[in-house]
């Protein structure tokens, strides 16, 4: 088999098993995700907004 698909279907299962074993740490987890992506974009918004003024 394909490593990649291994790895790929590895992963898929343990995202699966901290869902249903821990869903306040998961949905934690991807509150700092989304989080992280917010203040990256606000970021580059900020640094866009110098580069113009």
């Amino acid at each position: 088999m394909d490593t990649k698909k291994i790895v790929v279907g590895a992963l898929v299962v343990f995202v699966l098993y901290v869902i249903i074993t821990q869903p306040v740490k998961a949905a934690d987890f991807v509150q700092m995700g989304f989080q992280g992506i917010s203040d990256a974009a606000s970021g580059i918004g900020e640094f866009m907004t110098e580069l113009v003024s």
